[in-house]
């Protein structure tokens, strides 16, 4: 495929109809429990791998879609749903990601389908990125990867923080520093196999939304894995870090920052899942609603908030969908639009929640409705896998070429 079409196929149709369908059936009527509850939704998560939705199979297929279409369209409708279930179904994928941009096939095909399991014996996985110091600034990184040759065993101690299933994963995806002086060049990421004697869960956050999702710090303590467990294998490592010391090209992109890139499309479509999912409710509501003798979407004032919610939900969409092609495709982010479609989403689900409440007055703001927790769910889109002014910034340095600080 050379040119791209939003046109949807009968494939892509029926991957909508069916995501859509467990979302209302299973996902939204166990959303204000589980996040009223700020637990793990287990449950969900069992019914979510019956039908084939959580698992390495679902994932694979959506990858090898040419048109890069079927993630971001089953990501909205999931969220659609809720976000913070949403994520804890999707949230193995990310450090699926991790491994397949950074691993060998060999890892690929060795840890990923550890990573989820199946139904009766659910697996989950972690990325472990962020630290208390290094969210942003991925250059301050801490966590420090030792090698010890004498066992071929990379030695791992730091602490990682905001990691989603972080603790409750059984494996976990960690980006650390092999080489200080190189900043971001010098750093890789290893598998923890489950088990692994020194990881520990410390601190699980009480979260503002997304409150189903499970977000815990990750403490590493003399963390020893196999040298098999280096994303990439150590030669290719090695080779990287040589060119980087000697003033060139390290040869590859930073390990964390290749995983954000190939997801920032995926998450700009949830916030989209969410912003039309308040939309709708209040779309519905304004229809309903009767002040002064008539609906209330029969005032300009509601009525416009209504049009500019679905003009940019539809602008969110289509820089989600050409960015995914573009990546799907293998071509280059001149302008940095994965950033521009995660950050126009992003802020659309915040403005589009924010309006829904209006709408809805008082209603809008108990939890009789729900578009108080969509709310609260869709801020993190401004926050999480980097931040609106970060995207800003990576958008600005590849329009400009200037070094932007």
């Amino acid at each position: 495929m050379t040119t791209p079409s939003f046109e949807l196929g009968q494939d892509h149709l029926d991957l909508k109809a069916w995501v859509h369908d467990f979302a209302a059936e299973v996902i939204r009527p166990a959303a204000s429990e589980w996040d009223e509850r700020e637990e793990f939704p287990w449950p969900v998560l069992e019914e979510a791998a019956k039908i084939g939705l959580y698992s390495i199979d679902f994932f694979a297929t959506q990858s090898f879609d040419e048109t890069g279409l079927g993630i971001p369209i089953a990501m909205e409708e999931i969220f659609w749903g809720d976000a913070g279930i949403g994520l804890s179904i999707v949230g193995t994928a990310l450090a699926a990601a991790g491994v397949s941009s950074n691993g060998t096939p060999e890892q690929v095909g060795e840890w990923v389908p550890q990573m989820f399991g199946s139904p009766g014996d659910l697996k989950l996985a972690a990325f472990c990125s962020s630290e208390p110091d290094a969210g942003s600034d991925v250059g301050a990184m801490r966590t420090r990867a030792t090698y010890d040759e004498a066992t071929d065993e990379w030695v791992l101690n730091g602490t990682k923080t905001w990691a989603t299933n972080g603790g409750l994963a059984d494996i976990h995806v960690v980006t650390a520093v092999v080489d200080p002086e190189l900043r971001t060049r010098g750093q890789a990421s290893f598998i923890v196999p489950p088990g692994t004697k020194g990881l520990s869960q410390g601190q699980k956050f009480h979260k503002h939304g997304i409150r189903a999702s499970h977000t815990a710090e990750v403490v590493l303590d003399q963390v020893r894995v196999p040298g098999r467990c280096l994303l990439g294998g150590k030669d290719k490592l090695d080779a990287r870090l040589g060119r980087a010391r000697e003033g060139g090209s390290s040869g590859g992109k930073n390990a964390s920052m290749a995983t954000f890139e190939r997801t920032r499309p995926a998450v700009g479509a949830q916030a989209i899942g969410i912003a039309r999912a308040a939309y709708e409710v209040a779309l519905d509501y304004a229809k309903t609603r009767e002040q002064f003798g008539k609906p209330i979407i029969e005032n300009q004032a509601i009525a416009f908030m209504l049009a500019d919610m679905a003009t940019s939900i539809e602008a969110s969409r289509l820089l989600v969908w050409r960015a995914a092609w573009l990546a799907a495709n293998g071509k280059r982010f001149d302008q940095a639009e994965g950033s521009m479609s995660k950050l126009f989403a992003g802020e659309t689900a915040v403005k589009v929640t924010e309006r829904a409440m209006q709408i809805l007055g008082g209603n809008g703001f108990t939890r009789e409705y729900p578009v108080e927790r969509m709310a609260r769910d869709a801020k993190i889109y401004t926050i999480f896998e980097g931040t609106s002014e970060i995207q800003r910034l990576v958008i600005a340095r590849a329009i400009s070429g200037a070094p932007i600080r």
